[in-house]
């Protein structure tokens, strides 16, 4: 459909650039994607076909959105979205969720403001191993006792957001790390000096540090300011959690559904379920990087090369199945029951499954388009030693906010970065910092990353707003980031 061999330049980052400024303006979503799909397909076609590529660019935006599910990957995350609803639909109904509010509330978790959302960033710390379970688990075990206490779901998607993508990219032994090494093996870097250097980059991940910072000091002191204050204002004083007009990214029928009459609230259907899924993660990436790895190979080697996507898909079928088997054993739900509500839950969640479709497909538009290629050139022009950090950081936070992917953003930009500060006399560690925060940015606030559309749903909390609310935040991170890159280049 595209012409042989076209550069489109700027035409790249229309797609990526008219979804964001459209979702931010009009705050319809679902449609502000749409269009950016489609006018990233017309761009694609129009060289080639002219006036025709208008039709043509609307049959390549469904054929391109039905082929993102061709990738095995990107299936299993959408089932996964889909699952996450069964589950929680099921804890909500057997009193799990109830059972769980009351216990952190005797435990003095949800008597406080502050002690919830001190509870909720530990959590988010502590489940480091994937950023979609992170983000599920945050929101899930967060919303209940948040709710309660009145903090606004943009709060908690904040929190959930801000401790998935940061913590993971702090905490290498995991997919982020094998990708990165992987990464440096096709640049050149020496074998003994990949792990050194892997090291060395944590310290230096300042976006990742300053935005855990930034959520730590808002948890501790209640500090908010731009829309995020308003938000909490208007939870505060009206209780208000959601404004008004929000579309939150998870049905009400999930988030409001009443306890089976009868059924003696416990908080065993809420967390069993939770810690299936945490404990069945570890699991799934180890058995599926143990096939990569080799049958000799050690568990830190196995987990960073285990399948993501598969893990978290292992892991909610497993919790799916430990809530429906405790449902059965304590004779709150029949086996039919269960399973219709399990069906059920999985519906509460279409619309998310559909966004992430869409974020996918702009993710494939923009790959056909170049645009990560159009900003690493842009770069190339203009790297010198004391400015190749904060450039290269600066390039990748365009190329993951454009893109919505960290993982797109790494693979750009460390054969661009690594082999320029190793001909500079700059430390290689610098420059895979700069490019792994400049891709943590866009993973954390993209409003077409899927870990952002993660944590919209995992909160219940209206998509847009939460960009909106996390968004000032996250350019006073990279901010400080940035300032952090000149000055250890220096």
């Amino acid at each position: 459909m595209t012409a042989p061999g076209t550069d489109f330049g700027l035409l790249s980052l229309a797609t990526p650039l008219a979804a964001v400024v459209l979702a931010l303006l009009t705050r319809q979503v679902y449609l502000s994607l749409l269009f950016g799909v489609v006018l990233g397909q017309v761009i694609l076609a129009w060289p080639a076909h002219g006036a025709l590529g208008l039709l043509l660019g609307l049959q390549g935006s469904v054929d391109t959105t039905v082929g993102v599910l061709t990738d095995p990957g990107n299936a299993r995350v959408v089932l996964f979205v889909a699952l996450v609803g069964a589950v929680l639909l099921l804890a909500q109904r057997t009193g799990g969720v109830e059972g769980f509010v009351r216990s952190m509330t005797r435990l003095g978790v949800g008597k406080t403001r502050r002690r919830a959302q001190l509870f909720v960033f530990v959590v988010g710390v502590l489940v480091f191993i994937e950023t979609s379970i992170s983000c599920m688990v945050t929101g899930a075990v967060g919303r209940p006792v948040c709710d309660r206490l009145k903090i606004s779901r943009e709060k908690l998607s904040f929190l959930c957001d801000s401790t998935s993508a940061p913590v993971c990219a702090l905490l290498l032994f995991n997919a982020w790390g094998a990708l990165i090494l992987q990464l440096m093996a096709a640049s050149g870097v020496e074998e003994g000096r990949r792990v050194d250097i892997l090291l060395r980059s944590i310290p230096l991940n300042f976006y990742s540090l300053a935005i855990l910072a930034l959520a730590l000091l808002t948890a501790l002191t209640g500090w908010e300011f731009g829309p995020m204050a308003k938000a909490e204002r208007r939870a505060r004083e009206m209780g208000k959690v959601l404004a008004d007009g929000a579309r939150p990214l998870m049905a009400r029928e999930i988030t409001e559904a009443r306890v089976k009459e009868g059924v003696e609230p416990r908080a065993r259907h809420f967390t069993v379920p939770i810690l299936v899924m945490l404990l069945m993660m570890p699991v799934g990436l180890y058995l599926t990087g143990l096939q990569k790895a080799g049958p000799g190979a050690g568990i830190t080697a196995a987990l960073m090369r285990g399948s993501g996507s598969t893990a978290v898909l292992w892991a909610v079928l497993a919790a799916l199945a430990a809530a429906v088997i405790l449902a059965k054993w304590d004779r709150i739900l029949g086996l039919g029951e269960a399973v219709d509500l399990a069906i059920q839950g999985a519906g509460g969640l279409a619309s998310m499954a559909f966004l992430m479709l869409l974020a996918f497909a702009i993710g494939a538009t923009c790959k056909s388009l170049g645009t990560g290629p159009y900003v690493e050139g842009l770069l190339k022009a203009h790297l010198t030693r004391e400015w190749l950090a904060p450039l290269l950081f600066v390039a990748s936070c365009l190329v993951s906010f454009a893109t919505g992917t960290s993982f797109g953003t790494l693979a750009v930009m460390i054969p661009i970065g690594v082999p320029a500060a190793a001909g500079m006399g700059v430390h290689e560690s610098l420059a895979v910092a700069a490019v792994l925060s400049g891709g943590v940015f866009g993973d954390h606030c993209s409003p077409i990353s899927d870990t952002t559309l993660m944590s919209s749903m995992a909160s219940a909390a209206d998509h847009v707003d939460h960009v909106k609310t996390q968004l000032p935040y996250a350019f006073t991170a990279a901010a400080l980031a940035f300032l952090g890159f000149y000055l250890a280049g220096l």
